[in-house]
């Protein structure tokens, strides 16, 4: 089976896009590239995500990509990475958006967890509030605007570096009221943040956002998830059959500053049953913003 692994990407640096050249490999995923392009016409930088044509074998493939870009074209938020464009060559599919200068939520968590001083392995509250408030933003009016997500973890938030302003990236598998990819349910999402009803295959809505969005504030402000140690098959079973044993234990016994109100909110994100979480995004984020109030971390 042909991987993202196996194909030699650097072949693509220099390619022409229209006014875009490839200049520079940024990274991939499981199945698309991002490279930095420049723009000639507007003398800027943008990012350029690929799928090349070998590895989208399948309509199916095709169609998520091509729907990802629709889909994030319909969105004009602050806190969501625009597209600019997007076609296809003879060699792969592509879609032009926004280049944020930054890190994703994951590399930040990640080198504050190395931080040589103990009591700051985890990012300070006010910090992790604020973006998440931030996503939080940016969701809502993609619910309204009847798109839902369906993969929100650390990986897909940027940070950009000079306003500190988070963005939600990567809708390529965003499930909208006008989309389905086919007559029987899929599994789509990451283990570890998509909901018990993601995991089940069951009907889902913009509560299956809150609840990823709940177990990331948890990783924030905890420092790490406290999951077990299961393969990513018995990880979706415990989530769809025991949703409650998820997580081992609770952030405060990790990070004893954790204000208690604080997580009673992520644990009404987290709650098993989508009924029992926040309704919202906008009443997710007034929970917050009256803690951050009421415990001083504004």
């Amino acid at each position: 089976m042909t991987t993202i692994a196996s194909v030699d990407l650097s072949q693509y640096i220099g390619t022409n896009i229209g006014t875009v050249t490839l200049v520079k490999l940024l990274g991939h995923g499981a199945m698309g590239a991002v490279f930095i392009g420049y723009q000639a016409t507007l003398k800027r930088q943008v990012a350029v995500k690929i799928l090349p044509k070998v590895l989208a074998g399948s309509p199916k493939a095709r169609q998520m990509f091509r729907d990802e870009a629709e889909t994030v074209g319909i969105l004009a938020h602050p806190n969501i990475v625009p597209v600019y464009e997007m076609g296809e060559t003879d060699d792969f599919f592509f879609q032009v958006m926004q280049l944020v200068i930054g890190n994703d939520l994951r590399t930040i968590l990640g080198k504050t967890r190395k931080n040589p001083v103990p009591t700051r392995r985890i990012l300070p509250l006010p910090e992790s509030i604020r973006y998440i408030c931030q996503i939080l933003d940016a969701l809502g009016y993609a619910h309204e605007e009847g798109v839902i997500h369906q993969d929100i973890k650390p990986a897909n938030i940027l940070v950009e570096e000079r306003f500190k302003r988070a963005l939600v990236a990567d809708f390529g598998i965003a499930r909208t009221i006008w989309a389905e990819y086919g007559a029987l349910p899929t599994l789509v999402g990451t283990p570890r943040y998509m909901s018990p009803e993601q995991a089940a295959c069951s009907a889902i809505d913009g509560r299956t956002d809150i609840y990823s969005v709940g177990v990331m504030l948890m990783e924030m402000t905890a420092g790490f998830l406290p999951t077990h140690k299961e393969s990513a098959s018995d990880a979706i079973k415990r989530k769809r059959e025991l949703p409650d044993s998820f997580f081992t234990t609770r952030p405060s016994s990790i990070n004893p500053s954790l204000p208690g109100d604080l997580e009673a909110i992520i644990f009404k994100a987290i709650a098993s049953r989508p009924e029992d979480r926040f309704s919202d995004c906008p009443e997710f984020k007034a929970a917050l913003e009256t803690c951050a109030r009421t415990s001083g971390l504004q």
